[in-house]
């Protein structure tokens, strides 16, 4: 079986990028903090995505400092499992990384991404500044009145406080384990699909 190999996996690779010039205007960088469910999933979109420089998974919007994996999975800190991608405004805009956000997840299931339950699992929209709420909150508003979906969308906009980096070992999660029960009958769907409704996204 052919093994996706994501385009941009390493920090410090992106930032050697950066500091040759082939990221040519730093200003031309922003910052996306999405949580759509595992975030082992999450990552492995937008690591394939043109115009993200890095995916970070982690956790935000709870209560509780340096939280870690077992206790956010255990629904006790009050974060959600997201991921931070870095991303080059001049290839990809902020509004076309929430289409995909939104389009590659169930934002109507409150709580809820298939078999994983929890509000540590919530479709939730991190802001960094008014801008990106004003263009969440209106693209939320105009994907609810499209009939795209057939319930109402639930995803909480709320504005980013602090996030936790994930452990080491959640890093780039589906290249290192493709095998993997979960990445072969969860992520590797999710995959498939991204690349056949996002071609022109999809980060060769």
């Amino acid at each position: 079986m052919q093994q996706l190999k994501p385009c941009r996996v390493l920090l410090c690779v992106n930032f050697f990028f950066i500091k040759t010039g082939m990221i040519e205007n730093t200003h031309n960088i922003d910052t996306a903090t999405l949580g759509s469910g595992c975030f082992w999933c999450t990552e492995a979109i937008f690591l394939y995505t043109k115009g993200v420089i890095s995916v970070q998974s982690g956790y935000a919007g709870g209560a509780t400092e340096n939280p870690d994996y077992e206790s956010v999975c255990a629904g006790n800190t009050g974060h959600a499992e997201c991921v931070q991608i870095k991303f080059d405004t001049s290839i990809i805009s902020y509004a076309d990384i929430l289409e995909i956000f939104w389009q590659t997840h169930d934002p109507t299931t409150l709580n809820r991404q298939g078999n994983d339950v929890g509000t540590q699992y919530r479709s939730v929209v991190f802001f960094h500044n008014e801008t990106q709420k004003k263009v969440a909150e209106a693209y939320k508003t105009q994907l609810n009145g499209s009939g795209k979906f057939k319930q109402p969308i639930v995803t909480t906009i709320e504005p980013m406080s602090i996030f936790y980096p994930a452990e080491a070992y959640h890093d780039q999660y589906f290249s290192k384990h493709p095998e993997a029960g979960y990445c072969q009958w969860a992520i590797r769907p999710k995959l498939e699909k991204y690349r056949h409704e996002f071609a022109e996204s999809w980060a060769k």
